[in-house]
């Protein structure tokens, strides 16, 4: 292995520029003749549209366009899972802030002034905000086939046939959780650029290049190959970057002008213009045997989508077959809907519907553990999943589970000091919570990545490795691992990362915590076919291989340098890696083996809380997490530490706050994020429990963080105050108001 190899903890190829403030974001793209577009959105949830008149914008010196649903050349609706989401508004809104109009000027306050100027006449409607009692006889449709959005059923053991066993020991609860907002720090941006040949260039911070390229197209009613989507620097992404936003717009006008269009959102725009977090209400029952074995558990869960599906389908499956926690149940009934409101849409966020059961089936943890008297991480550790474990889908896990272990890891570190004169009113206490998440797709997705690979004598006289592929590079770090896994196969000092645009082969999303799993399997599958032909060069593969830049036998002897074999030649091959198979569940019982891999990981958190006030201070947070092979152990660490950190953010400070479908915080100064200041340092515990059916043994890490952070945080909140916490984030009042009915005779 070189020294940028596996297991070693290189940079990051664009750290240097982001620490010095040289990289460049898609907000920074520019372009000669460049003109300014700006959005006009509705200021109503929901609102019928009887006139649009832009007669008053076009006026205005500096002004070259405006555009409406009238302007859509191609279809007029896009989704990633369910075409239902306008381009434009054009008979009615469904959302506080929903695209009604783009203008188009010489300068950026130009196009905003203008757009100010374009008079909308609407006829306001009453909206509906409650998933909860979406589906109730009498209620208004957000879309004319109802306010379902998806359905998903989870029947396992007794509940098949309709019913559930007793159990000695029952507790319930109904718990919910507020909007979060991915909060990235890039707002939404893009450059696009007409080709002068009838088609256009989109330079856009995204997470799903070619999805993206086909959603596009088809609204401007252009082939795909005539649309050509460039990665731009990505400021953050989490979710929130899967969907569209501007590029139709952009696009749009820089045909219809033949001339650059940028677009960059305020800050504001940006609370409007992507999805969010699923807001959720759950409903949950566990029964348990006296000795603290879980035999069944019910559930029913609902996820305000908001008004248009985005990703809502596969978000209500996860909720579904994620209801259980990484616990061993035989017996489960669980029931997720998603549903439409006049809320604004809801789609992915790191951890994608495995958040919000999460922090009930962990809140229901506790409450049995106090039913029965027991210690709430020995009531865990006695339910705890373990390889050869089924899941509620029937699936069995074929690699280590560590659920235990990660769980004893914690109990085990030692606890922070006791403050031995803490301020009057000042209580401390200690929660767990653990997790277990899907990795990739699931459900019979072909999920696949390409990769390529090229291998030459530089004209330094060494030899250059260069990997390619489309894969978005949104912070997390996979162009470094294409590098280390480049330097691991071939034993090449010298490797370069290209990001490929939408002409190259799909790399799928950066979602899921696939990447290193899909783009990096087929990165080491193109190396192996270069050092097939490499070693077919010699005419022989037996006891060869690749070190240093040169051939080397079995007893690690230079046999030839590889700028000697390869002289003029150039070795290059393209890979494409799938995924293990997948099955689609069966629709009435959720039972099938759906997913490819799962995750697993832990959190225990310390809190201080004054009771007087209502304030929590976390003062010690701890995560435990296996993660399969550490690719780069220093990177490993920072997706830990920074996914528990929004875990904590949606425990205690985050939410989109709604009255009537209007947001009433789209800014950073009224949506609460964690600060140095709110989180102490995270300790990381790294487990490498190998999978056996993955390249190198390794997992995705990205999402598992951001899950059991939030119900570990609640579980030491509720442990220092006695408080049955039920909703978050916790807010002062709930626990000044909590204190106050607990003490009261």
């Amino acid at each position: 292995m070189t020294a940028q190899g596996i297991g070693s903890s290189p940079g990051q190829p664009d750290g240097p520029a982001k620490a010095t403030g040289s990289f460049v974001y898609s907000s920074d793209l520019s372009a000669e003749g460049m003109v300014w577009a700006a959005t006009l959105r509705s200021p109503y949830a929901s609102a019928l549209i009887r006139s649009l008149d832009t007669t008053d914008a076009l006026k205005v010196p500096g002004v070259l366009d405006v555009i409406t649903h009238a302007d859509i050349p191609g279809r007029a609706l896009f989704g990633q899972m369910k075409v239902d989401q306008p381009v434009f508004a054009s008979d009615r809104v469904r959302y506080h802030g929903e695209a009604v109009a783009v203008v188009a000027a010489v300068d950026l306050e130009t196009a905003r002034a203008a757009a100010e100027l374009i008079r909308v006449e609407y006829d306001v409607r009453t909206p509906v905000t409650d998933a909860a009692t979406a589906l109730d006889a009498g209620r208004e449709f957000v879309h004319p086939d109802g306010n379902l959005v998806a359905h998903t059923r989870i029947r396992r053991g007794a509940a098949q046939h309709g019913e559930l066993p007793a159990a000695d020991v029952v507790v319930r609860g109904s718990y919910s959780l507020g909007m979060q907002d991915q909060a990235f720090l890039g707002t939404e941006s893009g450059l696009a650029v007409p080709d002068g040949d009838g088609g256009v260039e989109l330079h856009i911070a995204t997470q799903w290049l070619h999805v993206d390229q086909e959603q596009v197209a088809a609204c401007l009613g252009l082939p795909a190959d005539k649309v050509v989507l460039k990665h731009a620097g990505v400021g953050g992404a989490f979710g929130a970057r899967e969907d569209l936003s501007l590029h139709v717009h952009a696009c749009l006008l820089a045909l219809r002008l033949n001339r650059p269009v940028k677009m960059v959102y305020t800050r504001t725009e940006s609370f409007f213009g992507h999805v969010h977090r699923h807001p959720a209400v759950l409903h949950y029952e566990h029964g348990a045997s006296l000795d603290g074995r879980l035999v069944y558990v019910k559930a029913d869960i609902v996820l305000d989508g908001g008004a248009y599906a985005s990703s809502s389908p596969a978000i209500a499956g996860n909720a579904a077959t994620h209801a259980v926690g990484p616990y061993a149940v035989p017996h489960v009934q669980v029931d997720a809907r998603a549903m439409y409101t006049n809320n604004p849409p809801c789609g992915a966020m790191r951890g994608f519907g495995t958040v919000q059961p999460c922090f009930a089936y962990e809140s229901q943890m506790d409450r049995l553990a106090t039913a029965l008297g027991m210690d709430p991480v020995e009531l865990r550790l006695r339910n705890a999943l373990a390889e050869g474990g089924t899941l509620p889908t029937g699936q069995v896990l074929d690699s280590p589970a560590p659920v235990a272990e990660l769980l004893e890891r914690l109990r085990d570190l030692p606890l922070p000091p006791a403050d031995p004169g803490p301020p009057a009113g000042v209580v401390r206490g200690v929660g767990y919570a653990a997790c277990l998440k899907n990795i990739g797709f699931s459900e019979g997705f072909d999920d696949y990545s390409t990769a390529r690979v090229r291998l030459e004598a530089s004209a330094d006289g060494g030899v250059l490795a260069t990997v390619s592929s489309a894969a978005a590079e949104v912070g997390q770090g996979v162009l470094g691992v294409l590098r280390q896994i480049v330097a691991t196969e071939l034993g090449v000092r010298r490797v370069e990362v290209r990001q490929e645009d939408s002409r190259f082969g799909t790399a799928g999303p950066t979602s899921a915590s696939r990447q290193t799993y899909v783009t990096g399997g087929a990165a080491r599958e193109a190396c192996r076919q270069v050092r097939d032909e490499v070693f077919a060069l010699l005419g022989t593969a037996s006891g060869l291989r690749l070190a240093d830049d040169a051939v080397v036998d079995e007893a690690g002897r230079r046999l030839v340098g590889l700028a000697e074999l390869l002289g003029t030649r150039v070795v290059e091959k393209t890979a494409e890696f799938h995924h293990r198979t997948t099955y689609p569940l069966d629709r009435g019982t959720g039972q099938g083996d759906s997913a490819m891999q799962f995750g697993f990981a832990a959190h225990r958190a310390v809190v201080e809380v004054d009771v007087e006030l209502g304030l929590v201070k976390v003062i010690d947070l701890a995560i435990a997490q296996d993660v399969g092979r550490a690719i780069n152990p220093s990177a490993v660490v920072g997706q830990l530490q920074g996914g528990t950190v929004q875990g904590v953010g949606l425990a205690l400070l985050e939410e989109i706050e709604l009255s009537r479908g209007q947001v009433l915080n789209p800014s950073f100064s009224g949506y609460l994020l964690p600060t140095m200041a709110d989180v102490p340092p995270v300790r990381v515990e790294i487990l490498e429990r190998a999978d056996p059916h993955a390249p190198y043994g390794l997992r995705g890490i990205g999402e598992l963080p951001s899950i059991s952070a939030t119900p570990a945080v609640t579980a030491a909140v509720r442990a220092a105050t006695g408080i049955d916490i039920d909703r978050v984030p916790i807010r002062p009042d709930h626990l000044v108001a909590g204190t106050h009915e607990a003490s009261r005779p």
